[in-house]
């Protein structure tokens, strides 16, 4: 652990002295005339839903939601260091911030990030903007596997190889709070409750998040993405070497895991294809299940199939789109266990969405889709849900 933590000092070490030498060159070039006004830039983007469970023997509420809004802030410092903030907010009362990192270019190829970041992890989690998926609600292995928004702060190194035309991603971060306490992550949603947030953040275990991304043929992107590292617990804090039994005690409260990403996006003609397989392998689940009371899986794993057609793209003259789409999602946060823990097999979903988008703009829509939802043993579901979905 302590060779892991000198890297990271080094990795931190090396951009602060690159930046400093880089920028002194970039500066001497700055005209002083450029206003600080023109080196800040405003962005956001918002999503308000309805949403209304269908049974037949039964009214159901529907729920209206601001679900959240979200503003950006950026600031170019020089043409090669530049700062970028979202700060959410969730239902109208909860307040995140969602990024927070500075980023310095050494060359196209090569930039350093550090601060609070998104994971690199499947579509979503990155492009997770209301306007850039189908259907009112994210894919929901973007919410119980991924788990989306999911961020962390670190630091490392992103770039653009052009000629192989491929970007890549590599940053050692803080990873998921497995306890604080308490055990914080469990069967039904994996690993959602663990998120950190970068808000007074526990670090006991640094962890490694990389993504490479294809986009050498003409409409397609592949991206495979891979995370690891352990998860967090206090029970580390203040604990002396010796002391066996609380030692034991504290790695009983640690997750091992290795999540694995594999997506892809194709565009034709008014076509649109989207897949994504994501798969996460956790040891050490009986000795946390034993110490926490918890039921979580050695094992999740799920898969989405999405397909959209812009029918309007017949009109030429007709600036918006018209995009009916359907996806097929399946995901189990049980798919394997450890020990005595039985699987349970409400925890393995099958979910079919189909669905209008209306752009009005690229980044305007109004949107609305029917959900059925399945889990094993457990009754159908149904869902009617609208939406609107801006960014700017």
């Amino acid at each position: 652990m302590k060779t892991i933590l000198i890297i990271f000092l080094i990795l931190f070490s090396f951009g602060f002295v690159a930046a400093q030498n880089t920028d002194s060159k970039s500066d001497e070039g700055v005209k002083t005339e450029l206003s600080e006004i023109s080196r800040l830039s405003i962005g956001g983007y918002g999503q308000i839903d309805f949403n209304l469970p269908l049974h037949e023997e039964m009214r159901h509420n529907a729920t209206l939601d601001v679900h959240r809004m979200v503003l950006l802030f950026g600031y170019q410092f020089s043409e090669q260091t530049s700062f970028l903030t979202e700060i959410e907010m969730e239902h109208v009362s909860e307040v995140y911030v969602e990024q927070a990192y500075l980023n310095h270019r050494f060359f196209p190829w090569l930039n350093l990030k550090a601060g609070l970041m998104l994971i690199p992890m499947g579509i979503i989690n990155e492009f997770h903007e209301s306007s850039a998926f189908h259907g009112v609600e994210r894919p929901n292995i973007d919410n119980r596997l991924v788990p989306t928004t999911w961020r962390e702060i670190g630091v490392g190194f992103h770039g653009n190889i052009l000629p192989i035309q491929t970007k890549y991603q590599v940053y050692v971060v803080n990873g998921f709070k497995s306890y604080d306490g308490g055990g914080t992550i469990r069967g039904i949603d994996g690993l959602r409750k663990g998120r950190q947030k970068g808000a007074e953040s526990i670090a006991s275990h640094p962890n490694v998040s990389a993504k490479v991304d294809y986009y050498g043929i003409s409409g397609l992107t592949i991206g495979l993405s891979a995370y690891s590292g352990k998860t967090q617990s206090n029970l580390y804090n203040g604990l002396a070497d010796d002391n066996l039994n609380a030692l034991a005690e504290a790695d009983s409260s640690v997750i091992s895991l290795t999540m694995v990403g594999f997506d892809a996006r194709y565009r034709i003609g008014g076509f649109e294809l989207r897949g994504q397989f994501i798969s996460t392998i956790l040891s050490n689940t009986q000795a946390y299940n034993a110490l926490t009371g918890k039921d979580l899986g050695s094992r999740m794993q799920g898969y989405y199939m999405e397909a959209a057609y812009n029918v309007f793209r017949h009109f030429p003259s007709y600036s918006h789109e018209l995009i009916p789409f359907i996806r097929y999602e399946q995901y189990d946060t049980h798919a394997a266990t450890e020990g005595s823990l039985i699987r349970n097999n409400a925890y393995n979903h099958t979910e079919i969405t189909m669905g209008l988008d209306y752009k009005l703009t690229q980044n305007a829509v109004l949107k609305a889709d029917y959900q059925i939802l399945k889990a094993k043993g457990v009754e159908d579901q149904f869902q009617f849900n609208m939406g609107v979905a801006i960014a700017f």
